[in-house]
């Protein structure tokens, strides 16, 4: 290899490497002027804390009464809290990843029993999302964890998602399309599970 495409190799290597690192690192918030613990959103007074990097938890949050709300500031912390702030809902099971909150050998539908909720699969479910439905995606070989969320509002072509932790710089909501096919709705979003809510 030429000295010059070897030095452009490893600078290239660097400035990557660097970048990952930042991402990836604890501690670390990428947007300006916010800090890990500082809110940066809220649906119906209960806050969304910029967390940094998606590995990064600041110990777990338990209420005054003891019931565990998760680990700060992931993205199951929020999705619990709003439950428990707005509904005043506890979960039988207050443990578990975010793909755990979906139980795939459950008929659309049906009441999860961990959850005390009922739960809709994306894409068969004849009932629509709502707003204040927990929505989860499956883990991926980059985030074997998935994913938890809260909708914020529903139309008739997308749903807005309220999120807590999805990466240092993506945002706190998104708005995912919503469609409706033969009777049976889908939120057009990646691996997402289905949604989950007080019926």
């Amino acid at each position: 290899m030429k000295p010059i495409y070897r030095n452009l190799f490893i600078l290239s290597f660097v400035i990557l490497a660097g970048a990952g690192w930042a991402v990836m690192s604890p501690g670390i918030a990428l947007q300006r002027n916010v800090r890990i613990g500082d809110p940066i959103d809220s649906l119906d007074g209960v806050y969304v804390y910029q967390n940094g990097s998606v590995s990064h938890t600041c110990g777990r949050n338990l209420s005054p009464d003891g019931y565990n709300l998760g680990l700060k500031y992931q993205c199951v912390e929020f999705a619990k809290r709003y439950y428990y702030e707005h509904y005043h809902h506890k979960m039988p099971d207050s443990y578990g990843h975010a793909k755990d909150f979906f139980r795939k050998d459950l008929t659309s539908g049906q009441r999860n029993q961990a959850r005390n909720l009922i739960q809709f699969t994306n894409g068969v479910s004849t009932t629509p999302p709502q707003r204040g439905d927990l929505v989860v995606w499956d883990g991926t070989a980059f985030n074997p964890y998935g994913h938890i969320a809260v909708i914020s509002e529903v139309t008739n072509r997308e749903v807005e998602i309220i999120q807590q932790n999805p990466g240092p710089v993506a945002p706190s909501r998104i708005r995912p399309a919503l469609q409706q096919r033969d009777g049976k709705w889908r939120i057009v979003s990646g691996n997402l599970l289905g949604w989950l809510g007080k019926r």
